[in-house]
């Protein structure tokens, strides 16, 4: 809270005198929607940014309020450790009782706040953390900002799909996801799969850190400055305010997936997908599997078309489009995909119209990001942005093993892509044609989309259990700017 001097106020919308811890005060309610009294010195909230909520408690006004803690003192802002804490006012009459009471609700309603939200919490997902985030962390805040709420526990892959796709879109503001960044992809999918996938999609999408990766939720707070923590996650949320996300619309035949996060295909897919042998680990399965593939480093042939962003028309060579997949092969599953007689069927871009690229391997790596953080501790891509139309592309043909150790230490703030070995740049639509391993051409690779498998190819890990939703083949990408919307940080 602001404490010192008093500098231009604007006009008060209510003005009077208070009990405040037993002694009256004056209390002004501004237009710019600022609580001003004294005690230890002037003091101030900013309703929008510091009040959650209030309740009436007999003749007194309770208003819940979050602050920033430091030195055992509290005081406004939100860069430090989040604390919640209450002032009481008691109006000295009944009808400014009511008054203050009706101006407080008319100013919080008008900031458009989410009033009933729909959570998920997945209780499988990074340490098996986000049942006990959502009841400690969470829930406290949504509490004070008598949010109604709906929670559903996630029982299995593909279970929030499975609501999102049916949802009364009319009982909630928004949808939450206390988990990593799998379940936001679940419910973008679910959403974009229904009848009336385009009101569904502008449903507001909400994450609290509560899994392994994490990248979105980083994604948002990073951008505004402030900490990945739940707290500021939460409060993000009970804001309301709102920010556009692009979504990547995958296509292999007939198959569809939408993405909002990134694809990997390489060393970062491998890393992420088969050092889950070691999750016993924790977060160290990561670092140590790493070093294992980098010492063993695979090189995959294949070869990426791409449509490059304005000032990117120099990388690669010009081709024409070839188009989707036609490959004959199905997917792996004992049935093929149905194909839904509705949802939304991707961009209608006319791709044949486009100037493409080609770039043919080997390949170390690429990696497609929409959002500049991966991971909490992965800065993959640092120019991307929300809602630019544009993926970035994060590629690597070629690296000595030592350069590409080094490399990747610098992954946490960004700096890897301004190595030599590294290519970055923007794209507007993507075609991958996967290959086999050069060292072992017996073996292929894995595509690893929003940190999930969406292909694997012969050799490799589970490809004899797993059931992916594409196979290992060409398959393309479109992107449609700012189609889906999250609560966002300001």
């Amino acid at each position: 809270m602001d404490q010192g001097s008093q500098p231009d106020i604007p006009s008060p919308i209510l003005s009077d005198r208070v009990r405040v811890n037993g002694t009256v005060i004056p209390l002004t309610f501004t237009a710019d929607g600022k609580l001003r009294w004294t005690g230890k010195g002037q003091r101030c909230l900013t309703v929008e940014k510091e009040v959650i909520g209030f309740a009436l408690e007999g003749t007194r006004i309770r208003v819940k309020a979050v602050v920033e803690k430091r030195d055992g003192i509290c005081c406004a802002g939100n860069r430090g450790d989040l604390v919640r804490q209450s002032f009481v006012f008691e109006p000295l009459s009944e009808d400014s009782f009511t008054l203050w009471s009706q101006k407080l609700r008319d100013y919080i309603d008008s900031l458009g706040r989410p009033k009933r939200l729909l959570i998920f919490v997945n209780p499988y997902g990074g340490k098996k953390s986000a049942t006990k985030i959502f009841s400690e962390e969470v829930k406290p805040f949504l509490e004070d900002a008598d949010i109604q709420i709906t929670l559903i526990e996630t029982k299995h892959q593909l279970h929030a799909k499975e609501v999102a796709k049916t949802l009364d879109l009319s009982k909630y503001d928004g949808v939450v996801c206390v988990s990593g960044d799998g379940i936001l992809g679940e419910v973008v999918n679910g959403l974009l799969e229904r009848e009336d996938w385009a009101a569904a999609i502008k449903m507001p999408i909400g994450m609290v850190p509560g899994g392994t990766s994490n990248g979105m939720v980083k994604s948002l707070l990073d951008a505004v400055g402030e900490p990945c923590t739940p707290a500021n996650a939460i409060l993000a949320i009970i804001r309301g305010h709102k920010r556009s996300l692009d979504v990547a619309t995958l296509l292999q035949g007939e198959t569809r997936f939408f993405s909002v996060l990134m694809l990997a295909w390489g060393l970062i897919a491998d890393i992420d997908i088969e050092s889950e042998k070691y999750r016993w680990m924790g977060s160290a399965r990561i670092d140590f599997y790493a070093l294992q593939r980098v010492l063993r480093l695979r090189h995959y042939n294949g070869r990426i078309s791409f449509v490059p962003a304005p000032g990117f028309e120099d990388y690669g060579e010009p081709t024409s489009y070839h188009g989707e997949s036609t490959s004959a092969k199905g997917p792996t599953q004992e049935e093929p995909v149905k194909i839904q007689p509705y949802g939304y069927r991707g961009s209608d871009v006319k791709l044949e119209d486009l100037h493409w690229r080609t770039i043919s391997g080997p390949f170390v790596s690429i990696w497609l990001h929409n959002v500049p953080w991966g991971a909490e501790d992965a800065m993959a891509a640092p120019d991307a942005k929300f809602s630019d139309g544009y993926l970035d592309l994060v590629m690597i043909r070629d690296c000595p093993k030592l350069s590409l150790l080094s490399l990747m230490s610098t992954v946490n703030d960004g700096s890897h892509v301004k190595s030599p070995y590294v290519t970055y740049l923007k794209v507007k639509a993507f075609v991958l044609e996967p290959g086999a391993r050069v060292e072992d051409p017996t073996k292929d690779g894995i595509i690893d989309v929003d940190g999930e498998v969406i292909a694997r190819g012969k050799g490799t890990y589970k490809c004899d259990i797993a059931k992916d939703l594409m196979v290992y083949d060409k398959l393309q990408i479109t992107l449609d700017q700012g189609l889906a919307t999250l609560f966002a940080p300001v």
